[in-house]
């Protein structure tokens, strides 16, 4: 399945919904901090535009609300949001490696787990 397209408000419900596992609009909104908070209906539009693109599921309604849980997991948005960057790179790596670098984001420990799942992915290709 496609992964959906997901702007940074949607990330953030997203979030909401991933570390909570499900929640009502009304609890999605007050988990965002209180300076800045989005209003609740900009909270409903942006859920229902995110189950439109089946990130969400509705699971049960109680009273008069629903409440959601994610339908595409952190994993996967993650993977689509790194797919998304490199394609802009023309699919290069080397340019996003070598600002994770430079800023200081990119630490030692971090390279040292790339070259383990690498190894590990040689050893799987050889294996085939």
């Amino acid at each position: 399945m496609t992964q959906p397209k997901l702007t940074k408000l949607e990330l953030q419900i997203m979030e909401a919904l991933w570390t909570r596992s499900n929640a009502s609009i009304r609890e999605i909104q007050e988990s965002f901090p209180e300076k800045g908070r989005p209003a609740y209906t900009t909270i409903q539009t942006t859920v229902y535009r995110l189950e439109g693109k089946k990130a969400v599921r509705r699971i049960k309604k109680v009273g008069n609300f629903h409440v959601f849980e994610a339908a595409v997991s952190r994993d996967a948005a993650q993977r689509k949001l790194v797919d998304d960057l490199l394609a802009l790179f023309g699919g290069s790596t080397q340019p996003v490696m070598a600002h994770l670098i430079e800023s200081g984001k990119l630490t030692l420990e971090d390279v040292k787990e790339a070259e383990k799942i690498l190894r590990k992915l040689a050893r799987k290709d050889k294996s085939k």
